[in-house]
């Protein structure tokens, strides 16, 4: 099976530069720009944490599990606008593997 997030990083990238905005949801996303952007990932963040909430209540996660699909699909977009993909976030996820979420934390540089 194909690996979702590196084919989808390859998509995401050859639809960045994209002049056809009117076909492609991504590349009207990166030609109205990062703020739109941001708004995008903060509007799905929203969207995910209601539910969340609504499925601790009526036990279904299905909605859950496509907001959240939402989110990260936004967040992708918004790491390849500022030149990132998902590898790097993989990377730091993988370089804090087996160090303790307080230590990571207190690591950190203000």
């Amino acid at each position: 099976m194909m690996d979702i997030l590196t084919e989808l990083t390859r998509v995401l990238e050859a639809r960045k530069n994209s002049p056809d905005a009117d076909s492609s949801y991504v590349a009207s996303l990166h030609q109205k720009g990062l703020n739109k952007i941001l708004e995008k990932v903060g509007e799905e963040a929203t969207e995910t944490i209601l539910a969340a909430k609504d499925a601790q209540t009526s036990g279904d996660n299905q909605h859950l599990i496509a907001e959240t699909a939402d989110l990260w699909f936004h967040s992708l977009v918004m790491l390849s606008h500022l030149g990132e993909n998902s590898e790097a976030v993989l990377n730091e996820l993988a370089r804090r593997f087996g160090i303790s979420g307080h230590e990571e934390k207190a690591a950190r540089k203000p």
